[in-house]
């Protein structure tokens, strides 16, 4: 599977601790391919959603815990799963990213939002934010 996180810096995280963090970590044990990407990157472009993305490996090291590609612009539809995981605040660009979300939901082929109630916010512990869209034509 191709997965994408939208995600605060990754430069930022905390990986004693930071649940995002853990979650790359299980993808890349089972095989997907990880990508990256900052909420700003997320853009309305040709009439689809895109983000500017780089693919990512995990070193295991706790210093350079990253490798990044060179960034990209990707469509949404090329990825099987897209998380975007955001810790506070939630202001405005927060919100465009959500109605970006909901259009690429919108788009049908290019994600369905597990949670009937949209790419708004499922709770998780320590108020950070999750959604996942996966593409409509997979099971």
């Amino acid at each position: 599977m191709k997965i994408l996180f939208i995600a605060d810096p990754l430069d930022s995280f905390k990986l004693a601790k930071d649940s995002t963090y853990a979650m790359m970590v299980e993808a890349a044990k089972r095989g997907h391919d990880l990508y990256f990407a900052l909420q700003e990157g997320l853009m309305w472009k040709g009439g689809r959603v895109l983000a500017e993305c780089s693919r990512i490996s995990l070193t295991g090291a706790t210093g350079s815990w990253y490798r990044a590609d060179a960034a990209g612009e990707a469509p949404l539809a090329e990825f099987d799963a897209v998380l975007m995981r955001k810790d506070p605040p939630f202001d405005a660009e927060y919100v465009a990213s959500t109605w970006l979300l909901e259009l690429a939901q919108a788009r049908g082929r290019e994600g369905v939002q597990r949670s009937a109630r949209g790419p708004r916010p499922q709770r998780e512990a320590g108020d950070r934010e999750v959604r996942a869209i996966h593409r409509a034509d997979r099971s």
